[in-house]
């Protein structure tokens, strides 16, 4: 290398040297933490339906879904809160995220896996019709021209809409919760009303020789678990919860305290 091929290229190979020695490695990009589990369940509930979910003489919430629920929470490791709710309003409840799951008597139904996301089956449930024992209805048929009444937002409203029998009646009148149309029909205001099998022997059976359950029905649905449909985690482990229970026996015994014998599908 000649002298002025030297001067030209000492100062590109400092310039070099430089470069290399400022340059930093980039710190690698933190791995995004994953969200906390959740440390509680927060559950919405008509707290007006027993024997599912409702308070006692101490205003306690108590109830077979009460009970399940807690059950199922225990195993998962995680707090249970009761929230209860405008039941005919559960849906938005549920998905405006003011509660985490529907656990109270919720019907499967094909219109409501549009909104929301179902456990598997865990009851089977009639729609029962309940006159008081002097009425002399005694089939589906003879409600032409009567007033009924259902609590609104259940499914009964559905089922007796959904029936060519419900296209007869004079009305169908909604109340808030099923002890006020029980009253109603007491009262002599009502000709008979359509609720839950599990809701309604368990008010006929209160009262003996007061109601009459029908031998007809409104149908037959099943009960599950509600929650949103893009919770699928916490579907999944509530399934697994309820699956455990049904095979450990310790479903069995809940449903035995509150029905007299395993009713749990």
């Amino acid at each position: 290398m000649n002298k002025l091929s030297a001067l030209i290229a000492a100062p590109l190979l400092a310039g070099l040297l430089l470069s290399a020695c400022g340059k930093k490695e980039e710190a690698p990009v933190a791995a995004e933490a994953p969200a906390p589990a959740a440390s509680k369940i927060v559950v919405g509930l008509d707290d007006h339906f027993p024997p599912m979910g409702f308070r006692d003489e101490s205003n306690q919430l108590v109830g077979f879904d009460i009970d399940m629920a807690r059950e199922a929470a225990k195993r998962l490791g995680v707090e249970v809160e009761f929230k209860p709710i405008d039941w005919s309003a559960k849906e938005a409840e549920l998905n405006g995220k003011r509660i985490d799951v529907l656990w109270n008597g919720l019907t499967i139904t094909e219109e409501r896996k549009q909104n929301i996301g179902f456990t598997a089956p865990y009851l089977e449930n009639h729609q029962i019709v309940i006159v008081a024992t002097n009425s002399p209805i005694k089939t589906k048929a003879e409600l032409a021209g009567k007033i009924v009444g259902v609590q609104e937002g259940s499914s009964a409203v559905d089922a007796v809409k959904k029936d060519p029998a419900g296209n007869t009646l004079k009305e169908l009148k909604q109340f808030g919760d099923n002890v006020t149309a029980l009253m109603d029909l007491s009262a002599g205001r009502l000709d008979a009303i359509v609720v839950d099998e599990v809701v309604g022997r368990y008010y006929a059976a209160k009262k003996p020789g007061e109601y009459t359950v029908l031998e007809e029905n409104f149908g037959t649905e099943e009960y599950g678990v509600g929650v949103r449909r893009d919770d699928t985690e916490l579907l999944a482990k509530i399934d697994r919860a309820m699956a455990d229970m049904k095979a450990d026996g310790a479903a069995a015994k809940i449903s035995e305290q509150w029905f007299g014998a395993n009713i749990v599908k």
